[in-house]
């Protein structure tokens, strides 16, 4: 069975995403009920649920909207990972509130449609130390330009567990390949850091792409960190750009045709249970 660490639900008439409007495929509900009906048919078992950058005010009532959905009778979410505003002072007394909550398991401040600045000042990367000795995790969604500013971010707080996600977003369709290996090797030297295998049929030709098209990339991520620090992630919907879920589950099971049983549990399921307590 799979555990699912990149589930986004989108329910407009519950919360505000701004966003949405300037990406028209993904613009409109995308349902919890949708997701588990595929995600059982693929055999995910368990699922975190991806903050998914809504408006600022409503961050909180997000983590409650997931709360509802996780309390559901047989709900396959097991845990949330919250938005945060680490450049901001409220983040003290914001941290302190989830720390009550159980079902937030970590959390994530998108930086790869903010300015490069935004991980560079005092107040984020200070906001950021306070993870250290809680049980929250911080997922990194970065551009591979932005990388070393990551590699800085995890270096500045190593007792806090860093989640990069999307295989650090490479241009798969472009075949952009550098910088982007030579930082994730990089990044990888850092033992504070695990990698998330996660929704990148989103970035390959959509029309094209397949299991092959994924292999240098997924591989790369997988070797540089090894086997006891990757997950595997939908990240859907946006999944549903490059095929869908149904479609990245079997192109993840292609992948992994040759890998020991031992190797393939740890990633589909095992170092997520372990990482975030499931």
């Amino acid at each position: 069975m799979i555990v699912d660490t990149h589930l986004h639900v989108i329910d407009r008439s519950a919360l505000d995403y701004p966003w949405l409007a300037g990406v028209e495929p993904l613009n409109r509900d995308w349902t919890y009920e949708t997701y588990a009906r595929d995600a059982r048919r693929a055999g995910i078992s368990t699922t975190l649920h991806m903050e998914v950058d809504v408006a600022e005010p409503l961050i909180e009532a997000e983590t409650g909207y997931v709360g509802t959905l996780a309390n559901r009778p047989d709900s396959l979410i097991k845990g949330a990972i919250a938005s945060c505003r680490p450049e901001e002072e409220s983040f003290a007394a914001y941290l302190e509130r989830q720390q009550a909550n159980e079902l937030v398991k970590g959390f994530r401040r998108v930086l790869h449609v903010m300015p490069d600045e935004l991980s560079d000042q005092p107040l984020f990367r200070e906001n950021l130390k306070r993870l250290g000795g809680t049980r929250f995790t911080f997922d990194l969604c970065v551009l591979p330009r932005q990388l070393e500013r990551a590699m800085e971010l995890v270096d500045l707080a190593p007792d806090v567990t860093f989640i990069l996600d999307h295989c650090g977003v490479p241009d798969i369709a472009a075949d952009e390949r550098q910088p982007w290996q030579e930082r994730v090797t990089e990044l990888a030297k850092r033992p504070n850091v695990c990698a998330k295998i996660s929704g990148i049929v989103a970035y390959a030709d959509p029309e094209s792409w397949i299991a092959e098209t994924l292999r240098p990339w997924a591989e790369h991520t997988i070797q540089a960190f090894g086997w006891d620090r990757v997950v595997w992630g939908s990240d859907w919907p946006v999944c549903t750009l490059g095929g869908g879920l149904l479609a990245w589950v079997a192109a993840t099971h292609a992948l992994l045709e040759d890998v020991s049983e031992d190797e393939r549990t740890k990633l589909l399921s095992e170092n997520a249970k372990r990482i975030w307590q499931l």
